[in-house]
């Protein structure tokens, strides 16, 4: 094993493990978590790399995708802590101020901010383009009078 895989590997091992004093959840195969990330490899991956695509080559579909890849990210964000907080978060350590600031509000809070911010973004293209649309329309319906 070259040392370049070597450190993702145990980079990686590492910080799930450190997560996990956080949320214990990550340790075990939690149904709710396992679930979840199935999901992400199979549905958000995808549209990860097609989205991708999409603003490489600026596709026309890439506002779609970019929107129902940031509902699959704040939807899994809430079924993930939903769950938890129903039952009185019996996985998450909050007793110590790291995991709960740094490892659960502030890394998690990026799952939350990221999703928004491009949502708006998104927003904001369809009503360019609708404008555009529009504008175009009334010009030509002017013109054919």
């Amino acid at each position: 094993m070259d040392a370049f895989n070597f450190f993702l590997i145990s980079t990686t091992w590492f910080s799930g493990k450190e997560y996990g004093k956080a949320d214990s959840r990550w340790l075990y195969s939690d149904p709710t978590i396992v679930s979840l990330e199935i999901l992400t490899v199979v549905i958000t991956g995808p549209l990860a790399l097609m989205l991708i695509h999409a603003i490489y080559f600026n596709k026309h579909y890439r506002h779609f995708v970019q929107i129902t890849l940031c509902v699959c990210e704040l939807y899994g964000g809430w079924m993930t802590f939903c769950p938890e907080w129903l039952v009185g978060s019996p996985s998450l350590d909050t007793s110590f101020p790291l995991y709960l600031w740094l490892y659960l509000v502030f890394f998690n809070g990026l799952w939350v901010i990221f999703p928004l911010l491009l949502l708006w973004h998104s927003w904001k293209g369809l009503e360019v383009m609708y404008k555009s649309m529009t504008t175009i329309t009334t010009t030509s319906k002017k013109k054919k009078k």
